[in-house]
């Protein structure tokens, strides 16, 4: 058997195509990713696509990640979700201190989860601050040995120390997973193999080493094209790979499907014009997205400054062929369901049903939204909104 290129991230996602699927049901039951499973990814180095290369990463451009974590999205939703978290997760250790990214990403099967902002502060004193608080939706935290907190500060004095915006910063904390309370709430129709749960903690002291802001671009201690991008562009990116592997393997589906199956009362599905004219459709509406968003991403990838930020209307395009990526991928993934009939709706035995639950579990999650497309057309005509991701 032909060994994948090491040096491929698509090529090693295919190689790992067969585990994937013989672990879906599992990973499903449990919520977890089972550790043969997971040395796998690791010893794949799936959760370094991201990190920088100075601390042991992979620091793939952003096409190659697409394309990768789609071909796992293919085989299991869950997996591609988890995996796409914890490389957004390295894209803080730019802008930590040498020696704390070295720290966390020294042990090879580091993982790293979190769950997004909320109204919780940070307190402030000498020579770090004390946590409180809860967050939930911290995909992979199961499989996870660090985790973080992003909130807003609060100072000796009481008040909230604010951004060059004007705005209450927000910043990362981050310690070990050991220091945490995991609250089991991930009951979710899909992605249930995420495991996104929700957890707290209680007074627990985080030295200012271990601390971050993605606020200052010039922050940054790491410079390269990978890290000119915005961390909120990239997660895009993952989110939308997830969406085209879970719609496209469900074509791929339908195509086998289609031709063995003869509905009673009508023509085999592979006769009937319908279904002829919705696969064609569904393949290219799911491949002019893929190629829109390769044509961004690898165009902005050429021409990335090795300092500074992407200027807001490269984010605006960023975003627009993310957006398009997602919300095709869905409406494709809806066609399909329905022209599956009743094929798609056994549990556990059809290729159809658990994507399906997965992908409308992806497309209730903030990078999927239609105002997306709003705010780009405001930059796009001269009036961007006053914050923009």
């Amino acid at each position: 058997m032909e060994q994948p290129n090491p040096n491929d991230p698509v090529a090693r996602a295919r190689a790992l195509g067969p585990a994937l699927d013989a672990a879906a049901d599992e990973v499903e039951r449990t919520k977890r990713i089972p550790k043969a499973l997971l040395d796998k990814l690791h010893g794949a180095r799936f959760g370094r696509l991201f990190l920088p290369k100075i601390y042991g990463g992979e620091e793939v451009d952003p096409c190659s990640y697409l394309l990768a974590l789609e071909e796992v999205s293919r085989h299991d939703a869950s997996v591609g979700w988890n995996l796409f978290v914890a490389n957004s997760s390295t894209l803080i250790t730019p802008f930590l201190e040498p020696e704390t990214a070295r720290t966390i990403y020294a042990e090879p099967h580091a993982w790293m989860s979190w769950g997004p902002p909320n109204a919780q502060r940070v307190r402030a004193i000498d020579g770090g601050y004390i946590v409180n608080g809860t967050w939930g939706f911290s995909s992979g935290c199961r499989q996870a040995n660090w985790m973080g907190a992003h909130c807003s500060v609060e100072e000796p004095d009481g008040s909230l120390r604010l951004n060059a915006a004007g705005r209450p910063s927000v910043t990362s904390f981050l310690f070990p997973v050991a220091q945490v309370t995991l609250h089991d709430t991930w009951n979710t129709i899909g992605l249930r193999g995420t495991a996104s749960d929700s957890y707290t903690v209680e007074n627990l002291f985080v030295p200012e080493a271990f601390i971050g802001t993605r606020e200052v671009p010039e922050s940054r201690r790491v410079q390269g094209p990978l890290y000119w991008f915005t961390q909120q562009g990239l997660y895009a990116v993952g989110v939308a790979a997830v969406a085209l592997g879970t719609a496209g393997a469900m074509l791929s589906a339908f195509q086998e499907l289609a031709i063995d199956k003869t509905p009673r009362g009508l023509a085999r599905l592979a006769e009937r014009p319908a279904t002829q004219s919705l696969v064609a459709r569904s393949e290219v509406a799911l491949g002019s997205a893929r190629a829109y968003l390769i044509e961004v991403l690898g165009g902005y990838y050429a021409v990335a400054e090795e300092t500074g930020a992407m200027p807001v209307p490269d984010r605006a395009r960023v975003r627009l062929a993310t957006t398009n990526a997602i919300i095709n991928s869905i409406a494709v993934a809806d066609r399909i369901h329905k022209a599956a009939g009743v094929s798609a709706i056994f549990v556990g035995t059809s290729p159809f049903e658990r994507r399906w639950r997965d992908i409308h579990t992806l497309s209730q999650q903030i990078q999927a939204r239609d105002a997306h497309f709003e705010a780009v057309g405001q930059v796009m005509l001269g009036d961007p909104p006053a914050v923009f991701f």
